[in-house]
């Protein structure tokens, strides 16, 4: 497979505060990769560090063979690299559409338009006039989606699609991965909840304290392996 993107040796701090420690991970075009960790493991720090939202300068970052550290989050952005953020954030006063819209600046060629996202997400279609305070957080969450793909990325930066969102809703969510991967955008799926990650993932970094502590395609990997990596226990989560 082609390396769509690859980190070596890669370290990130605020400050004095050193949150990654030479983390080495790839991402190979049309695979979903899941990185799992407890909080504080890094894991959206190694996002805002690929994304160019946390500096870092001089790093070995390389994206579709264009290195990538130092360069303006927007410059990335329009290389084919794009997150869906904690939290959503999209724009409360906007209607969907127009938060959809917004996603379009900077749109490179590809299959995502207003009309594909609404088919990955019917229920946005239906609600497309209504503010994005009127929706529910798994609503909000397929807009926040539907926003990144709307630049046509290449590689989908998620980061916690499942956070504070009910069972049902996230299977809604996750239902949209291998959909989304069929239209040739591939995935990093940043994830707390260790079982959904693993059933979307063709691959599973770990991390610990800013450091990969386990990689492996999820049917390799015991329970007790990713306990351990995870929290540092030999007892299974």
């Amino acid at each position: 497979m082609t390396k769509l993107l690859e980190t070596q040796d890669l370290k990130a701090f605020y400050g004095d505060f050193q949150a990654l420690f030479g983390v080495d991970i790839a991402v190979d075009e049309g695979e979903t990769v899941a990185i799992i960790g407890a909080n504080g493991a890094g894991k959206s720090t190694l996002l805002r560090s690929l994304t160019g939202l946390h500096p870092v300068p001089g790093q070995s970052i390389g994206f579709c063979g264009t290195a990538i550290s130092g360069l303006a989050a927007n410059r990335i952005h329009q290389l084919g690299l794009a997150m869906v953020p904690e939290g959503r954030r999209l724009f409360p006063s906007l209607s969907v559409e127009e938060n959809l819209k917004i996603g379009a600046s900077g749109r490179r060629k590809g299959p995502w338009s207003l009309d594909e996202v609404y088919r990955l997400f019917p229920a946005l279609l239906e609600r497309k006039r209504h503010g994005g305070s009127e929706l529910s957080g798994g609503q909000q969450q397929m807009v926040a989606i539907g926003r990144a793909l709307m630049s046509n990325p290449k590689l989908l930066l998620c980061d916690e699609l499942s956070l504070g969102l009910a069972p049902k809703i996230v299977r809604e969510i996750y239902a949209a991965v291998p959909l989304i991967r069929e239209r040739g955008t591939s995935l990093v799926v940043i994830e707390q909840d260790i079982a959904q990650a693993l059933k979307v993932a063709d691959r599973v970094y770990c991390l610990q304290e800013g450091r990969v502590s386990l990689e492996g395609e999820p049917a390799d990997l015991t329970r007790d392996e990713i306990a351990k990596a995870y929290l540092g226990t030999e007892e299974a989560a």
